[in-house]
C-alpha cells in the first residue's frame, strides 16, 4: 500500500493542473503538442489516491504531521 504523502492544498493544485492539461488536450485538437495534455491524468490520479510515487522516492510529504503514536 502506498503511503499518504499528498496534503489537501497539494491535492487541490493537482486537480486544477490535471483539469487544465486535459482541457488543453480536448480544446486544441490541431496542436502538435496535444499529447502533452494527456499528462494531466497523472496529477488527477495522484490527487485521487493521495499518494505520489515521486514524493515517496524523494522522501517528501505535504501531509500535516501526525502526533507520535497516532493511528493512521
Amino acid at each position: 500500500m502506498l503511503p499518504r504523502n499528498v496534503g489537501a492544498a497539494d491535492r487541490v493544485v493537482r486537480v486544477i493542473l490535471g483539469i487544465a492539461l486535459l482541457a488543453f488536450f480536448f480544446l486544441v485538437p490541431e496542436s502538435p503538442w496535444r499529447w502533452v495534455g494527456l499528462i494531466g491524468i497523472v496529477p488527477l490520479l495522484t490527487a485521487a489516491i493521495g499518494s505520489c510515487p515521486l514524493y515517496t522516492i524523494l522522501g517528501l510529504s505535504t501531509c500535516p504531521a501526525r502526533p507520535a503514536g497516532a493511528a493512521r
